[in-house]
């Protein structure tokens, strides 16, 4: 079915080496994981403006009668709105600040095309406060990510950061109508896909800024091109000290607020050792949802920037404000591991393996010895060795056939004279040497060869 994935083993092997990774590093940083139904009522799925287009809807596919097939539920697209219902019900028994991440699948009626799927895993962490949240937390995020990617392998890639709440001043400052600022944010965030001109022109004959006020956004939102993170925050305040001793606009405070927030952030980043080369200053990151108040962080591979953000996320002054009257503020980031890790194996990023993830194979020469070939079995998984007994009836060349082509780096050979002998031969598959070893030494053998 189009937009429903499906992969071959060695392609699966792969994406759960990339999910092991997910999992092992949120937890590293002291992340939990919590797990949402994958329905939710539709009330609640639209309550942060959730398309209704793209959300698939529950019913049965017969009613008694009398009855209706709708239900009220629908599935998940996001994890962000469950984990909003979910803080605000068990608020009371959480540990704030609550530090979860979820991986779970989601759906999406979307029309499927490259990159694009129906039904996707997605991977989220997010620092949930009970009032409000440090901005080490903003600056925790990149860390995470940074690490994540790093040990997957995935190539070089750059962390873009901005501020929601700078641009929102800068805006104020530039005098943009405070109607038409949500609009001008949502086409910013455009800005890659259509380029400068058209995000000019729909500045102007959509949104209706003046020519005067347009261009002074543009020039901003693209002061940061082709200079180092210092660089920007330099030319940054220096722009604070001169709109505060002469401009009463609100939006003096906002921008002052906003660089003083992004310099945090970015100390704590180099504190953290996130590296230089991999995160920038971008002032035209804009994230063109609503929520976002603070800190905005978009992902990009340096040789594939035709992925476009590989992930993203924010800071938020109020999650569940639907559910409670309870502010509870936070910051996130969350990554599409489908849409990636198909990507980059598309790619050629990311290489398939092995189609097992048993590093064994243990032969069956001789039916009448299956006891035998059972027991080894038993012992390499014993040390942990993930090992296969080949269960059919088969030749050897046959046997070892199905070894190479899935995979296999060792296979054990045994007949009537090895075990005569009180021997296994052992073949590496790889080199096609094969050596004898003492019955009794194979499991220790095998684990110092797997390890090595």
């Amino acid at each position: 079915m189009s937009g429903f994935p499906e992969l071959l083993p060695e392609q699966q092997l792969v994406f759960n080496r990339c999910l092991d990774i997910v999992r092992r590093t949120f937890e590293r940083y002291g992340f939990t994981p919590i797990e949402t139904p994958a329905v939710e009522r539709k009330e609640v799925l639209t309550s942060k403006g959730g398309n209704e287009k793209e959300i698939y809807a529950l019913s049965r596919l017969a009613a008694a009668p009398g009855e209706s097939a709708e239900t009220e539920f629908a599935l998940h697209f996001d994890l962000t709105v469950p984990l909003a219902r979910y803080v605000a019900q068990h608020k009371d028994k959480l540990v704030f600040p609550f530090r979860r991440y979820q991986i779970q699948k989601v759906w999406r009626g979307e029309r499927p095309q490259s990159g694009r799927y129906r039904e996707l895993y997605q991977c989220d962490i997010d620092v949930i406060g009970r009032g409000s949240v440090s901005l080490m937390a903003d600056a925790e995020i990149p860390s995470v990510i940074y690490h994540l990617f790093r040990e997957m392998d995935i190539g070089k890639f750059v962390v873009r950061i901005n501020n929601r709440r700078l641009l929102q001043g800068f805006f104020d400052l530039a005098g943009v109508p405070a109607v038409c600022k949500t609009d001008v944010l949502r086409t910013v965030d455009a800005w890659e896909k259509i380029g400068r001109d058209a995000v000019a022109q729909a500045l102007v004959n959509k949104i209706g800024l003046s020519e005067t006020i347009a261009k002074q956004v543009l020039e901003f939102l693209a002061s940061s091109r082709g200079k180092s993170t210092d660089e920007v925050l330099s030319d940054l305040r220096a722009q604070v000290a001169d709109a505060q001793p002469t401009d009463a606009s609100p939006g003096s405070d906002d921008f002052a607020r906003g660089v003083h927030e992004l310099q945090t952030v970015i100390a704590g980043m180099r504190s953290l050792g996130v590296p230089e080369e991999y995160f920038e200053l971008d002032l035209s990151i804009a994230r063109g949802l609503d929520y976002y108040t603070g800190t905005v962080y978009e992902t990009r591979l340096v040789a594939h920037p035709d992925l476009g953000s590989i992930c993203s996320g924010g800071r938020y002054d109020d999650l569940a404000s639907y559910f409670t009257d309870e502010k509870l503020p936070g910051v996130g980031i969350s990554i599409g591991l489908s849409r990636l890790v198909l990507r980059l194996l598309d790619a050629g990023v990311l290489k398939p393996g092995p189609a097992t993830p048993a590093a064994v194979l243990v032969t069956t020469m001789d039916p009448s010895h299956m006891q035998d070939y059972l027991k080894i079995a038993a012992e390499l998984r014993a040390r942990g060795i993930a090992t296969e007994v080949f269960l059919e009836k088969g030749r050897l060349g046959d046997q070892l056939k199905y070894a190479s082509r899935k995979g296999f780096r060792f296979a054990l050979i045994a007949g009537e004279a090895e075990f005569a002998a009180g021997q296994v031969k052992v073949k590496n598959l790889a080199t096609a040497v094969e050596s004898a070893v003492p019955r009794e030494e194979v499991a220790p053998r095998l684990a110092e060869m797997v390890q090595s």
